[in-house]
């Protein structure tokens, strides 16, 4: 039995994963698939990558390229969600900021540096013309710090994937304002380069199983009910969800490779763009 080490947000887009787990499907072809929930997002996952702390991580995409240049630690094995994620900006309830346009020289709260919240912070800014080197941020790694943080106002606003703040939003804890779509696909499956070169095998049928799964996720039985009572979401909202998510079963596209890093690259978020060929296998 081959341990697999993997990581991922405690969210409803990973739901597949286990349903694997709990299905045994790994188990199956000998591979003891062992996951780590990780609530402080994309940062974390790729330090615990470049500290071999894991073997694969599910990883909003802007994130792991940023860190790949960075770090060269990892590649990119498949696309995990094909369709944008949307990310909700949100204040506390009773704030006095009520549009985007309010945010301009505010304070975001985001997980970590490197996270999407925080990345996905800068490319809010730039869309709305704003000075990016002018941009503020306070971590707090969990959504549960970003509520405090804002109630406090230690931030200002906090952008988070708009489905997983709906019950804060819902409760009258946040307020959405508004939402800010990445502009490429949101989750990809990154693998180790030192765990890809002695495992190419288990990497190839771990995506076989995960993909056989994510085919066929959207008309498993109730499926929306499942998601709902797991996660504390409202089943309508997840049905919205569900008819607005495409799960991927292929690499990503050199184009939207190409988008993410060019966007990067203007941002001043990555210092050089590299080639497809490097970061993809």
């Amino acid at each position: 039995m081959k341990t697999v080490r993997i990581v991922g947000v405690p969210e409803h887009f990973n739901l597949p994963w286990h349903l694997c787990i709990e299905n045994n499907e790994f188990s199956q072809h000998d591979i003891d698939l062992q996951w780590t929930d990780v609530p402080e997002g994309t940062g974390k996952m790729c330090d615990m990558l470049n500290n071999s702390e894991t073997d694969f991580a599910i990883i909003l995409t802007e994130g792991i390229v940023k860190d790949i240049v960075k770090t060269n630690s990892s590649y990119i094995v498949q696309t995990y969600v094909q369709s944008p994620l949307i990310w909700g900006i949100h204040t506390t309830y009773n704030s006095e900021l009520n549009s985007i346009t309010d945010l301009n020289n505010k304070i975001a709260a985001i997980s970590r540096f490197g996270s999407g919240s925080h990345l996905m912070a800068i490319v809010n800014a730039k869309k709305q013309n704003w000075d990016t080197d002018n941009l503020k941020f306070e971590v707090v790694n969990t959504i549960d710090n970003a509520v405090i943080a804002l109630q406090n106002k230690a931030a200002d606003y906090f952008m988070w994937e708009r489905l997983m703040t709906k019950p804060l939003v819902d409760a009258k804890i946040f307020k959405k304002i508004g939402e800010c779509p990445t502009p490429w696909p949101s989750f990809v499956i990154a693998v180790r380069k030192e765990f890809y070169s002695t495992n190419k095998h288990i990497v190839e049928h771990v995506l076989e199983i995960i993909n056989n799964t994510t085919r066929e996720f959207k008309i498993i039985p109730s499926i929306d009910k499942t998601i709902a009572s797991k996660y504390n979401l409202n089943v309508n909202d997840v049905q919205n969800w569900l008819s607005e998510t495409r799960w991927s079963q292929k690499q990503i596209s050199q184009k939207d490779f190409e988008l993410v890093t060019g966007q990067l690259f203007e941002l001043n978020l990555i210092d050089k763009i590299p080639t497809y060929q490097e970061f993809v296998k």
